[in-house]
């Protein structure tokens, strides 16, 4: 009878053991497959396109991205992740477990960038955007901007290719190869582009490329969107007669000084294509990258007779517009006198 007992009191002791044993390893599993993993406060992990396994796994472990690296190793290797690591842009999140993590990584199930651009000068600064939001450097999309043959695969030269990107917000994926994501702006101009607004740049006479330069100056021209259409309608005016455009933007791009205030005398000598003071007609790309607003303003434009514009004395950003040199003249010296009382010479 007591040889029972103790046989009875070891088979506890043993199943004691086992459950206690279960549920450690019940536990373990739970903490290394199951339970939250991620520990860092970034929003975002990125795998660059090619980058070896051994340096996203050591790039896990240095970035503090999760509570237990060695939870996290075990996993991946459960998983095979070394064989299927995809690149891209991951979010992060405090409940996303290593499970979870690895699978996104494996399947390549990253978040897209909401890139959003507008109010862009130049090239350089769109470049610059671009380079910030993918994976590329922006120097590798300034050569693009600056492609010649690229620009002439789109319908475009070297000057206005800049006119093809319609600032809006677009979804795209980070690790997006460059020249799939010019090639993504390409499709998207071709839709903003559609039979209306072609049809109202035909009735001025324009190709929608000619729309968009113009479009840049009235932009440059606009502090406020509700006077754009007034705007563009007085540089449609001077098209028609045959006029200098006069824009001062354009003489400012040409100077490539854009702290200039105050156009004087000596910023309208430049010999430059983009200055309207000495060349005809539109210059031969955009002065900026133009807006929606500003473009719809050019194929909308006010119907007037003013061929002179300057700036109100107020500072309020607004303009007056006149028929007439005189008219004109005296607003200029209003707007003058203004200048010179706010000690504003450049």
């Amino acid at each position: 009878m007591a040889e029972n007992r103790k046989k009875n009191s070891a088979l506890k002791v043993i199943l004691i053991i086992i459950l206690v044993v279960g549920l450690a390893v019940a536990w373990i599993g739970y903490q290394a497959f199951m339970a939250p993993s991620i520990a860092t406060s970034e929003e975002y992990f990125y795998v660059h396109t090619d980058e070896p396994y051994e340096s996203v796994i050591k790039r896990i472990e240095d970035e503090g991205i999760v509570k237990n690296p060695s939870y996290f190793n075990y996993v991946a290797k459960a998983m095979d992740l070394q064989t299927g690591i995809k690149p891209g842009r991951y979010k992060l999140s405090k409940d996303l477990s290593n499970r979870r993590f690895i699978g996104n990584l494996r399947g390549g199930y990253q978040e897209a960038v909401p890139f959003r651009f507008q109010n862009l000068r130049l090239k350089e600064n769109f470049a610059g955007a671009l380079g910030k939001n993918f994976e590329a450097d922006s120097t590798t999309f300034l050569n693009l901007l600056n492609n010649e043959a690229l620009a002439e695969k789109y319908g475009f030269n070297k000057d206005n290719f800049f006119s093809m990107f319609i600032p809006n917000t677009y979804e795209i994926y980070w690790n997006t190869k460059p020249e799939e994501i010019i090639d993504r702006f390409s499709k998207e101009y071709a839709k903003f582009w559609n039979a209306d607004r072609k049809a109202k740049a035909a009735a001025l006479n324009m190709t929608p490329e000619e729309v968009s330069v113009l479009a840049s100056i009235v932009k440059g021209e606009a502090l406020h969107v509700d006077e754009m259409p007034e705007i563009a309608g007085l540089y449609i005016n001077r098209l028609k007669r045959g006029m200098l455009l006069q824009a001062d933007p354009t003489v400012i791009f040409a100077n490539n000084d854009f702290t200039i205030r105050r156009v004087l005398n000596r910023h309208l000598t430049i010999d430059n294509p983009y200055n309207t003071y000495r060349y005809k007609g539109l210059p031969p790309g955009p002065i900026m990258m133009p807006s929606i607003a500003s473009i719809d303003a050019v194929l909308n434009y006010n119907q007037h007779e003013y061929i002179y514009m300057c700036a109100k004395d107020d500072f309020s950003g607004y303009h007056n517009f006149a028929k007439t040199v005189a008219e004109h003249q005296v607003n200029a010296r209003k707007f003058q006198q203004a200048l010179d009382a706010r000690n504003i010479k450049k």
